[in-house]
């Protein structure tokens, strides 16, 4: 759907903190450019780039999720760095909102295969963008270094187009396939998340990462 933007798509929650003062200097150090398209974009890159993406360091209690605890720790998963843009966005007065899909991810470790004993990504998240009239959707999860490290095609973001993941790499391989759209919301739905986490992922609890690097695991595994 591409309805108007209501009050909520502009207003701070507990997990999209835009008035947060880390994630508003953030906000206000990005968000370069002569119009609300050219901001956007410039947020889409420095979320997408500043910040590393790890899947396995996952906290799913609330000072997990919130987006400033992506500036605070460096690294997010798609959740958290869409929940950073989202923050962001707002913070420098363009709303935006959350949107959630199932994915199959085929960029994935031994480590996660054990834990997750699935492919299939339950609420993959990335970020709808009011601009010129219409929501735009905008993924920042996978760093830029992360992509050309395995071949990936980067998701790049014109602020008039949806930037959503490719479904094959450079060398066509299989990379990422859309099967459910859970649609978008104003706010985190952390409890929804959480719960199905709990019941599609019976040994989700059991991931102890310690020192492991997500990006080494990845490229050892692909070479």
């Amino acid at each position: 759907m591409n309805e108007a933007p209501g009050p909520a798509s502009l207003a701070p929650t507990a997990l999209i903190d835009s008035d947060h003062p880390a994630v508003v200097d953030f906000a206000q150090r990005h968000a370069v450019g002569a119009d609300a398209r050219e901001r956007a974009v410039a947020l889409f890159l420095a979320v997408r780039d500043e910040f590393r993406y790890d899947p396995y360091r996952i906290d799913m209690r609330p000072e997990g999720m919130r987006a400033s605890s992506v500036i605070a720790t460096g690294h997010g998963w798609c959740v958290p760095k869409a929940a950073l843009l989202a923050a962001a966005a707002r913070a420098v007065g363009i709303p935006a909102r959350l949107g959630f899909a199932d994915v199959r991810n085929h960029l994935s470790t031994e480590r996660l295969r054990r834990t997750m004993q699935s492919d299939l990504y339950l609420w993959h998240g990335y970020t709808d963008l009011w601009i010129g009239g219409a929501w735009r959707k905008a993924t920042p999860a996978f760093n830029i270094q992360l992509c050309e490290r395995f071949g990936l095609l980067a998701l790049e973001f014109d602020g008039e187009h949806d930037s959503i993941y490719h479904p094959f790499d450079r060398a066509g391989n299989r990379h990422m396939e859309y099967v459910n759209q859970r649609g978008s919301f104003d706010d985190m739905p952390l409890a929804r998340i959480v719960a199905d986490f709990a019941a599609f992922y019976p040994s989700w609890g059991h991931l102890d990462p310690g020192d492991a690097d997500f990006q080494a695991d990845a490229e050892r595994e692909t070479r």
